[in-house]
């Protein structure tokens, strides 16, 4: 791929190209004080190499098309925000292996295939609900990721500096790099993935629930194993598709990492493979829905509760004016109280309107709450819930339920309370780790997959 002059190209709309975006009304946007050293930054990011290539884009949306033919499943997880502190192999490792478990598990249940988005290697930039934070008499701009500010409440460490967007693109580097060799480098045997899927079931205090389906899963496996279907002789016994996705919401860095692609001259954002809009910024108008609608990776798009059908399908048909199966996925997130009367009339609207999406579930952005202890958490039992509730509105409707969107972690923290292992508002205190949203931990991720599981199998 390469990184010409800036060009203009059309699309069935009005004319695009990468900058197009900085003539509309932008959110959410940090104010950087030295404008001409925020240039020196795009021009440096703008001669680096792609992080991802438009083939392996492209591989994506024809998965995600099967997924919106209801002929596979998404997955997306990882963290709420990546940091440039808690980075390492070990915890890049953990929450791949913990996406792996859940996807094997997941596979079983709906008997098809499951495409794993990570929300890591450049998930970095946050929205915020306020430009400014106050604490006590001090007022300081927002956190707004560490590819922006830092988290620390001192007035140097959260004025923008646009040299943490070079750092957020080599971090981001090392870690597709790691997850590449993790995913084709023999770590995602589906025997051993399963080995670790059966010391869960042992160690879970729901093990009777679930060791029926990991002994159902242990006898397909041998079974192929006797049919001579070893990782050995079938590389996808070994291997497995992953793909990355960010938030596409720090328009300069996104914008500088936009490449043409030499074999069919077609706009691509190299930083990740899957990009989505969030709540925050999806005005029809809007800078981050005029820079999206003219790249072709996927693009994924929030739909929150206040969000109504007209504006739904203007921005649905802004984005994805082909109706192209698999170039928009629309990720509802509503709140387990008022999903299934806020989703089921843009669900049927969508139908009604033969437009081609998939539909994802993120049971996560609409359950935040503050516990008596102080700390923003996400109680599991809503979690779920809204799940539930998803499957039962694409159940009544006659649609496909496409994937589930999390936020997780494989560390061992406390930061969302319920689940098998019963984490209770006092135990928040004990491993709260997040700099931002709170993230269900490895064991509450899996035991999660295992009730997906379920609802899948209902599907087949």
């Amino acid at each position: 791929m390469t990184k010409p002059d800036l060009k203009t190209v059309k699309t069935p709309a009005e004319p695009w190209s990468p900058n197009t975006w900085r003539n509309k009304p932008a959110k959410q946007l940090p104010e950087y004080p030295d404008q001409a050293a925020l240039g020196r930054v795009e021009e440096i990011i703008g001669d680096l190499p792609p992080l991802v290539f438009a083939g392996e884009a492209r591989h994506l949306k024809a998965q995600l098309a099967a997924a919106c033919n209801g002929e596979a499943f998404v997955l997306q997880g990882g963290d709420c925000a990546e940091s440039f502190q808690e980075f390492g192999a070990n915890k890049i490792r953990d929450t791949f292996r913990v996406l792996l478990q859940m996807s094997v598990v997941m596979t079983f249940g709906g008997a098809m295939p499951i495409v794993k988005m990570g929300r890591m290697a450049g998930q970095f930039a946050k929205p915020r609900s306020s430009d400014n934070e106050t604490q006590g008499d001090v007022t300081l701009p927002s956190y707004r990721g560490d590819i922006v500010n830092k988290l620390e409440f001192t007035e140097e460490g959260r004025i923008p500096d646009p040299q943490r967007m070079i750092r957020a693109y080599n971090q981001s580097a090392s870690t597709l790099n790691l997850l590449r060799a993790f995913a084709s480098g023999g770590y995602a045997d589906l025997n051993e993935v399963h080995r670790w899927n059966l010391d869960f079931v042992k160690d879970s205090p729901l093990s009777e629930r679930y060791e029926a389906l990991a002994s159902d899963i242990d006898s397909a496996l041998t079974f192929m194993k006797a049919c001579g279907i070893t990782g050995e002789k079938v590389p996808t016994m070994r291997e497995t598709d992953f793909y990355t996705c960010h938030e596409a919401l720090l328009l300069p860095y996104e914008e500088a990492m936009t490449r043409i692609d030499s074999t069919t001259d077609d706009w691509y954002d190299t930083s990740a493979h899957f990009l989505w809009i969030g709540a925050r910024t999806q005005q029809t108008d809007g800078a981050q829905i005029e820079f999206v609608r003219g790249i072709n990776n996927p693009i994924g798009m929030k739909v929150p509760p206040e969000l109504d059908a007209d504006t739904l399908m203007t921005l649905i048909d802004t984005i994805n004016p082909e109706n192209e199966a698999g170039r928009l996925s629309l990720i509802a997130r509503m709140g387990c109280d008022q999903l299934e009367e806020k989703l089921t009339p843009l669900v049927r609207r969508v139908k009604e309107e033969g437009r081609n999406v998939v539909w994802i579930c993120d049971p996560m952005h609409g359950n935040i709450e503050k516990s008596d202890s102080g700390f923003k958490t996400r109680r599991f039992d809503n979690i779920l819930a809204e799940v539930k509730g998803f499957f039962n509105v694409h159940r009544a409707e006659g649609t496909h339920p496409g994937g589930v969107h999390f936020e997780m972690t494989g560390q061992d923290v406390t930061e969302c309370v319920g689940g098998a292992e019963d984490i209770k508002d006092e135990d928040l205190s004990s491993r709260y780790h997040t700099a931002c949203d709170p993230r269900l931990n490895a064991n509450q991720a899996l035991e999660l997959a295992f009730l997906i599981s379920d609802e899948l199998k209902t599907l087949r």
